[in-house]
């Protein structure tokens, strides 16, 4: 793979993976589209899950504080007011405290659908979804289709701090979702999040803390394949800057979601997920006749 390649999928990676429009969608669509075919669909996977292993990094760094309170609260120690930026100063009451103390537990039940469909449906994702351009396209319209009915349903009322474990384990089923391209991991749990009545920031926020440990537990594996079979050959370069690019892309990306969801809706991701659909509808019949 030349290093140019690597480059241009790391940065549409480092995008899509946190803007709630699909990255694992894109980068198929991406290589079909530029003719970039060098890898067998098992690499092609095999290096997707590593510019996720650099998004992964991009999120732990940018959340670092709140992790390390998170995991403090968890297990008895202090609890600050880590999950809303708006009253920071004000003191926590006891009962807030105690939700803030189960939100890792919490995250671990939401991580459970996600962790299953992930071992039941590897070789579909490997294989049967990446190879089905229809289904990218129709996965990109319906979950439009959710996220607005989601804007128009939620009541947006419910800070992080509010979530229950029913939140909890309905926005994991929809994290499960994902294995589908076009379906997007953050688009489905934003999503899940809107319906659950979350603040558009307690939404982007608990999607993206719980994207840690699914994302971090597929790179562990893929990492565990790689060094029984090792990389092809001329990878090793291309994987280092694709990790390297997608940190820095998926960190700015973060950084930027937050602050624009503060104050605007969805609109723009719903209208280009539907525009990016009926274009990939006409891209799959187009590839189909040729």
């Amino acid at each position: 793979m030349p290093i140019y390649q690597a480059i241009v999928l790391a940065i549409i990676q480092g995008l899509a993976e946190f803007i709630p429009v699909s990255s694992s969608g894109h980068l198929i669509i991406a290589r079909r589209l530029l003719g970039w075919n060098e890898l067998s669909p098992a690499h092609e996977l095999t290096f997707d899950v590593a510019l996720h292993f650099g998004t992964l990094l991009s999120v732990l760094f940018y959340f670092r504080r709140t992790w390390i309170q998170i995991v403090r609260a968890a297990f008895g120690g202090k609890v600050v007011r880590f999950s809303e930026t708006s009253d920071s100063e004000r003191d926590l009451t006891a009962a807030e405290q105690r939700e803030e103390r189960m939100l890792l537990w919490f995250m671990a039940a939401a991580t459970i659908p996600g962790a299953i469909a992930g071992k039941l449906l590897e070789s579909s994702a490997e294989d049967y979804f990446r190879e089905h351009i229809f289904l990218i396209a129709g996965a990109l319209i319906v979950v439009a289709l959710l996220m607005w009915w989601g804007e128009r349903v939620g009541k947006l009322d419910k800070p992080l701090t509010r979530i229950t474990l029913g939140d909890s384990i309905v926005v994991g089923c929809a994290q499960a979702f994902a294995l589908i391209p076009g379906v997007s991991r953050s688009g489905s749990t934003i999503t899940a999040g809107l319906f659950r009545n979350f603040t558009r920031e307690a939404a982007v926020r608990f999607s993206f803390l719980l994207s840690t440990p699914l994302i971090a537990g597929a790179a562990l594996l893929k990492a565990y394949e790689l060094r029984k079979q090792g990389l092809p050959e001329g990878m090793h370069a291309p994987f280092i800057i694709g990790v390297l690019v997608s940190a820095i892309v998926g960190y700015a990306t973060i950084a930027w979601l937050i602050r624009y969801l503060q104050a605007n809706t969805l609109k723009v991701f719903i209208i280009y997920r539907i525009a990016a659909g009926f274009v990939v509808i006409a891209l799959a019949v187009v590839w189909h006749l040729q």
